[in-house]
C-alpha cells in the first residue's frame, strides 16, 4: 500500500462503496414496485369478488331475479277428507290425595336388658411424658457468638498497639445496614 492513500485497497474499497450504493438504490425502487404490483393484485381481487357477488343476485335464481315464480305441483287429486270426529275420551280418574297419615312405631325394648354388661377393659396409664428442655422459637434463634469465626491475630509489630475498636455487631446475614443519612 502506497503512503500516500491512493493505493489499489482504497480504489478497491471505493469501487466496493460506490456499487454497493447503486445496488442500494436498485433494490429500493424494485421493492417499491414489487410492493405497488400486490396492492394492485389485491385490489384487483376484491373487485372480482364484488363482480361475482352481484351476478349471483342478479342471475337466474338469484336474490332480485324477476323471472321467479313458485314451482308449479301437479294437481293429481284432491286431499282425503277429514276422518270423522271422534268423541273426547272422558276424563280421568281423579287422584289419591297426596296427604298420608304415617302411623308411629311402638318402641323397641331393647334385648340387653337381661344380659350382665362386659366387664371393662383394663386402661393403660399414659405414659410419662418426656422432659422437655426450654428451646428458643426460630425468631429468637441467635448465633452463638463464642462460636463465630473470628480472623488470625497478627504478627507482632513494633509500633505500639492502639486500642481496637469495638466489634461491629453482626446479623444473621452480615453486618447491619448504615441508618440513613
Amino acid at each position: 500500500m502506497s503512503r500516500n492513500g491512493h493505493g489499489p485497497q482504497t480504489q478497491n474499497s471505493k469501487y466496493l462503496n460506490d456499487l454497493s450504493k447503486a445496488l442500494a438504490n436498485d433494490l429500493r425502487i424494485l421493492l417499491a414496485e414489487v410492493g405497488k404490483l400486490r396492492d394492485e393484485r389485491s385490489a384487483l381481487r376484491s373487485e372480482i369478488a364484488e363482480l361475482m357477488q352481484m351476478k349471483s343476485k342478479h342471475g337466474a335464481g338469484g336474490e332480485y331475479s324477476n323471472d321467479w315464480r313458485p314451482p308449479s305441483v301437479p294437481m293429481l287429486e284432491p286431499p282425503p277428507p277429514p276422518p270423522p270426529v271422534l268423541e273426547p275420551p272422558p276424563p280421568p280418574a281423579p287422584a289419591r290425595p297426596a296427604w298420608r297419615v304415617v302411623h308411629k312405631r311402638p318402641e323397641r325394648k331393647n334385648r340387653m336388658i337381661n344380659a350382665a354388661p362386659p366387664p371393662p377393659a383394663p386402661v393403660a396409664p399414659p405414659p410419662a411424658p418426656e422432659p422437655s428442655r426450654p428451646e428458643p422459637a426460630w425468631a429468637q434463634w441467635r448465633p452463638n457468638p463464642l462460636l463465630a469465626p473470628t480472623p488470625a491475630p497478627a504478627p507482632a509489630t513494633a509500633m505500639p498497639m492502639s486500642p481496637a475498636p469495638p466489634p461491629g455487631r453482626r446479623g444473621l446475614f452480615g453486618p447491619s445496614t448504615p441508618p440513613p443519612k
